[in-house]
């Protein structure tokens, strides 16, 4: 299962790639939307987790690329700010699955499989 991971923070980005690693994806990392999005339009990848604000596209904009490139690709967001990801004008894809920083590795681990087994 390939994962593609977009975050702007850098210790963040490195601690969420390996302990997805860990548990046996396969994780390419992104420090932006747009070189994320760019990633996504030569490769599949089965899930999008992503943090909303990042410079250049945000999370919400480069999800709903994605979902438009893919309509298959799960869409997990990873924030500090759920309140403006659950609000219902910045089209978001519906699905989409939000966890709320700060969180524990073993949730997102837990979160990642529940959605990957869905498909």
């Amino acid at each position: 299962m390939k994962i593609l991971l977009a975050e702007d923070d850098n210790d963040m980005r490195r601690f969420l790639a390996k302990a997805l690693e860990n548990a046996g994806f396969r994780v390419s990392s992104y420090d932006n939307g747009a070189s994320a999005y760019n990633r996504l339009r030569e490769e599949p990848f089965e899930l999008l987790l992503t943090d909303i604000v990042m410079p250049e596209m945000d999370g919400i904009e480069l999800a709903r690329r994605a979902t438009e490139l893919d309509p298959d690709i799960k869409v997990m967001f990873i924030t500090g700010f759920a309140a403006v990801a659950l609000n219902p004008d910045n089209k978001a894809p519906r699905d989409a699955k939000i966890l709320s920083k700060p969180f524990h590795l073993r949730d997102l681990v837990n979160e990642v499989e529940k959605m990957l087994a869905a498909a």
